[in-house]
C-alpha cells in the first residue's frame, strides 16, 4: 500500500474551488441533482431531500484516500456558486487505481468547467495519492462525459453491451481509462 500525507483542502484551480462537502450544501446539490435530466445517465434516480440528506451526510467524510472503501468527494465552486461536484475513490486494496465520477449542474455546461475540475481530480489521483491508474465508468449514451474523458487524455477502453441494469433497463458502458506515466508525459 502506498503511504500518503493527508490531503490539504481547498484546492483551486484558474476559475474553481475544491472542497469538502458541508452540511448546508444539500439545496445547492439537490438543484442539479433532482433534475431528471441530469440523473438520466445516474445509476440513481433524482434525488428527493431525504435521499439527498443522506448522501451529503456521507460524502461530508469523504475527505481523502488513506485505505480501501475510502474516497475523496468535493462540491466544485465557481465564484462562490456550487456547479457540480467530483469524486475519486480506490478500486483495489493497495490504493494503487481508482475511479473518477462527476456530476455538474446544466447552466455550468460548455463553459469548461468540468474539464478543469476532472483534470484537477486526476492531477491529484497521480500527483498526490500516486495511482497507477484512473478509470471512469459510464452509460455509454452520456456523450458529453464520453467527450470530457477524451478531452483530457484518457482512452475508451471497452464498450460493454447491455452491462448495466438502470432505471428499468440494460444499459451499455463505457470504460475510459489512462494510467499516470502517460498524463505525465
Amino acid at each position: 500500500m502506498i503511504t500518503v500525507t493527508a490531503l490539504s483542502l481547498p484546492l483551486r484551480t484558474d476559475r474553481l474551488l475544491l472542497r469538502g462537502y458541508r452540511d448546508g450544501d444539500l439545496d445547492a446539490a439537490l438543484d442539479y441533482y433532482a433534475d431528471p435530466k441530469v440523473a438520466r445517465y445516474l445509476l440513481e434516480d433524482p434525488w428527493s431531500w431525504k435521499y439527498g440528506q443522506e448522501q451529503i451526510d456521507k460524502r461530508v467524510d469523504h475527505t481523502d484516500i488513506d485505505k480501501p472503501g475510502s474516497a475523496l468527494a468535493l462540491v466544485v465552486e465557481h465564484k462562490r456558486e456550487v456547479i457540480g461536484d467530483v469524486a475519486l475513490w480506490p478500486t483495489d486494496a493497495a490504493l494503487s487505481r481508482g475511479e473518477l465520477g462527476w456530476v455538474f449542474h446544466p447552466k455550468a455546461s460548455g463553459k469548461g468547467f468540468a474539464t478543469e475540475a476532472v483534470r484537477a481530480l486526476v492531477g491529484l489521483a497521480f500527483g498526490h495519492y500516486r495511482m497507477h491508474r484512473a478509470v471512469a465508468q459510464l452509460d455509454a449514451r452520456n456523450t458529453a462525459s464520453a467527450r470530457l474523458c477524451e478531452r483530457i487524455g484518457m482512452r475508451n477502453e471497452a464498450h460493454l453491451r447491455r452491462d448495466w441494469w438502470s432505471k428499468g433497463e440494460w444499459t451499455d458502458n463505457l470504460i475510459y481509462g489512462v494510467l499516470a506515466d502517460e498524463w505525465i508525459a
